[in-house]
């Protein structure tokens, strides 16, 4: 077996722990930037006197800016280091919340939020560059399932903080409070985050120009199939996240605190499903747990449709469910490996790539659940079922799972 030495491998134990706290962190503004106001969306609908549609297109606004945002700051932090534009772009994100808070119409609000969605971009690919900066092999599985633990919780958490908020404040608050999260981010990277990527690794041969790093990430065919099975997985979740709030609160008549525990009660999944992966893969390499929860993930779509169309209520949508986000927290931590291992000279732009593919996908395919309708959960079943369907095939077609050779010690 291969034992590599990284930088991160002398770390003490507390130094790695603010590592995970402040990048996790970094990781979580992103979601938060997109899922807390999800629980008033219908309050928007209203306030705004627009259609679901509309209102679901200030959403599909921050997933693109997102993926826009990536695009930018993943190449750019892998020329200047990580710091500056982290910084900077979370300013940015800081700028547009407190836009949005007093944005007068919904065509306002959707530009605020496509800056909020570019300004949060820098947390997480920044965040994933820096652990691969540290990292590899085992030790970065055990590094990027703690971040995936954010990131899998993040946009589950972040509709039940944004329905106790909506107790204490009206929605525009929800953006404030955005802000404010940004100013904490900000002062902990200045205060307690030391630059992961040298001056002298910022210009490695063969890996000094975008144009080198982008030839170097997307002639791998591994990464390839892996961004097209994490894009899918994401856009399955994300579906759901966009449909969930008119489904529970219109079909089942759901306030938006139940709603917000009914996300409570799913991250469990999220949690078990991403601490599982971590430790399966002593055993099992990431490609074969991902090759189980695709599967897991389209049968669970599946069993929504048909229980939705069998009229067995409330439990045949929300069970199938729980499962469905199990397997993608299972799948979290495994995409990220699987993608960044190899690309350790452009880690910015491997995840710039991976996160943009991500909500770029997620932005333009979930809406279509909206156009289809909310008024059951099987539009949302069914495009769950074709996200998971692409993503098995990517990952036995373009992947080929007994192809990627065994994690390094």
């Amino acid at each position: 077996m291969t034992t590599v030495v990284h930088p991160g491998d002398s770390l003490t134990g507390r130094q790695r722990l603010s590592y995970i706290l402040i990048l996790g962190a970094l990781t979580a503004l992103g979601p938060f930037t997109i899922d807390m106001y999800l629980p008033a969306l219908p309050t928007l609908e209203s306030d705004f006197n627009v259609s679901t549609a509309m209102i679901q297109l200030t959403l599909t606004a921050t997933t693109i800016g997102f993926g826009l945002g990536q695009l930018l700051v993943g190449p750019w932090s892998d020329k200047v280091g990580r710091r500056v534009p982290l910084i900077a772009a979370t300013g940015v994100h800081i700028f547009a919340c407190l836009a949005a808070a007093i944005a007068p119409n919904v065509e306002l609000l959707g530009i605020a939020r496509a800056l909020m969605g570019i300004g949060a971009a820098a947390g997480g690919v920044v965040a994933m560059a820096m652990v691969r900066d540290l990292f590899g092999g085992r030790p970065l599985v055990r590094m990027l399932s703690r971040l995936a633990l954010v990131n899998g919780l993040a946009p589950v958490l972040a509709p039940v903080i944004g329905s106790w908020l909506l107790l204490v404040m009206p929605w525009r608050g929800i953006f404030v409070v955005l802000a404010c999260y940004g100013v904490f981010v900000i002062t902990c990277v200045s205060l307690w985050i030391a630059e992961t990527l040298p001056k002298a690794r910022r210009h490695d041969a063969g890996h000094s120009t975008v144009g080198q790093r982008y030839r170097s990430v997307l002639s791998d065919r591994v990464f390839v199939g892996i961004a097209i099975v994490g894009a899918a997985n994401f856009t399955g979740l994300f579906s759901y996240l966009s449909a969930s709030p008119f489904i529970f609160q219109g079909l089942y008549a759901f306030t938006p605190q139940e709603y917000g525990l009914l996300f409570a009660v799913n991250s469990i999944g999220i949690i078990i499903g991403v601490q599982s992966a971590s430790r399966l893969t002593k055993y099992f390499g990431p490609q074969w747990i991902l090759a189980v929860s695709t599967a897991v993930m389209f049968l669970a779509s599946i069993a929504i449709v048909v229980l939705d169309q069998a009229h067995v209520g409330l439990w045949g949508v929300a069970i199938p469910l729980w499962f469905f986000i199990a397997a993608c927290g299972f799948g979290f931590p495994c995409v990220q490996v699987l993608a960044l291992n190899n690309h350790g000279h452009e880690a910015g732009t491997a995840a710039s790539l991976l996160g943009a593919l991500n909500f770029g996908s997620a932005g333009v395919f979930s809406p279509i659940v909206g156009l289809l309708g909310t008024g059951s959960a099987a539009p949302m079943g069914a495009m769950m079922a074709v996200c998971a369907a692409v993503s098995i095939a990517a990952l036995w077609l373009i992947v080929r799972p007994r192809t990627v050779p065994e994690l390094a010690h």
